[in-house]
């Protein structure tokens, strides 16, 4: 099992930065991969940003440029992000995958103001 906790989001207005983390606990020796997903109201979660335990990175054509993930001894994922823009606004949620299963954090509201 492998228990995943977000914190970080809020408000900020167009242009600003906000820094998003992730505490895994548990098997997180497991881990394979870290990420952050995020689900705007009437769309469909997508991914924003991963990482592997191996460090190769992937992040979604929108924010290339923009964000940064990066995982600190598989414990702590975390995603800075810059020049936000009113379309970032999202509920961004953690995700960890292991062999043969997938977990996800509770979710954290980021809002955008224009």
């Amino acid at each position: 099992q492998v228990h995943l906790v977000e914190s970080g989001g809020g408000l900020v207005q167009a242009g600003g930065s906000l820094r998003l983390s992730c505490a895994a606990s548990g098997t997180i020796f497991s881990i394979s991969r870290t990420g952050w997903y995020r689900q705007a109201p009437g769309k469909q979660r997508e991914l924003v940003a991963s990482i592997t335990s191996g460090g190769k990175t992937n992040y979604a054509d929108s924010v290339k440029g923009r964000f940064t993930i990066s995982v600190d001894n598989v414990k702590n994922t975390s995603l800075q992000m810059n020049s936000l823009k009113p379309e970032d606004t999202a509920v961004y949620y953690c995700n960890a995958v292991v062999p043969a299963n997938n977990y996800w954090g509770q979710g954290t509201q980021v809002t955008v103001s224009s």
